[in-house]
């Protein structure tokens, strides 16, 4: 974003907006949820561990024969990494996606008994998983709030004024101070609705403004100075 204006942010002017847009996207996009397909914790977080640098789409089309060859943490621990390596190949990274996935399993079965932690600082502690994907698992398999800072929330975030912070950490905290916890969806439910919205209009390279919904709320609507 070198040369590029920066938008000055007032927290409590970005939590009024918010109240504004997060109505206005949910009407929008009633069907707004993660787009990994899982069918537990476990899956899931897999699932999220190979998103990184690499699409859902792809990702799905991966996992989809990979959860049938391999059940649980177990099955991942002990098989050859090169096999792992060999299903996960067309996701990108995949030496070090397949050495973090089968610490992670291990550290599965030997500390939690092979079951996925509920809590942020366990979920951290686990190898290959960040607060980014501890979110995930949170927000979509224990129905527990979180906001989860992906590239198109980081970008939605400052094109709408909610914050100037770039960091995914620091993002989350400052869309934590104004966005409700549970209020209207809370948390993980905003993050969807960002996410979606990035994907359909308001996109990095061409955002669709006179398509928008919440372009009358957007301080760089129309104004690619800003971007």
């Amino acid at each position: 974003m070198t040369g590029r204006k920066k938008i000055k942010v007032d927290p409590a002017v970005a939590k009024q907006r918010i109240q504004k847009i997060f109505p206005i996207l949910k009407r929008a996009y009633p069907d707004a949820r993660i787009a990994l397909h899982h069918d537990n914790a476990f899956e899931l977080l897999i699932a999220t561990i190979l998103s990184a640098q690499c699409t859902d789409v792809r990702v799905n089309i991966v996992t989809k024969e990979l959860f049938r060859k391999y059940k649980g943490p177990g099955d991942f621990m002990e098989a050859k990494r090169s096999q792992i390596e060999d299903g996960i190949r067309s996701t990108g990274f995949y030496r070090n996606k397949a050495t973090n996935i089968q610490k992670c399993c291990r550290m599965l079965v030997e500390e939690f008994d092979g079951v996925v932690p509920r809590t942020m600082e366990e979920l951290t502690s686990l190898p290959g998983v960040g607060r980014k994907t501890a979110n995930v698992i949170l927000g979509n398999a224990f129905d527990t709030p979180g906001i989860t800072c992906d590239t198109h929330v980081i970008r939605l975030s400052r094109r709408l004024g909610l914050s100037e912070n770039a960091d995914p950490v620091k993002l989350e905290f400052d869309l934590m101070e104004i966005v409700p916890k549970r209020k209207l969806g809370g948390w993980s439910l905003f993050s969807h609705l960002l996410i979606w919205h990035g994907r359909n209009i308001c996109k990095a390279r061409k955002p669709g403004c006179p398509n928008c919904p919440i372009a009358p709320h957007c301080p760089a609507a129309n104004k690619p100075e800003l971007w």
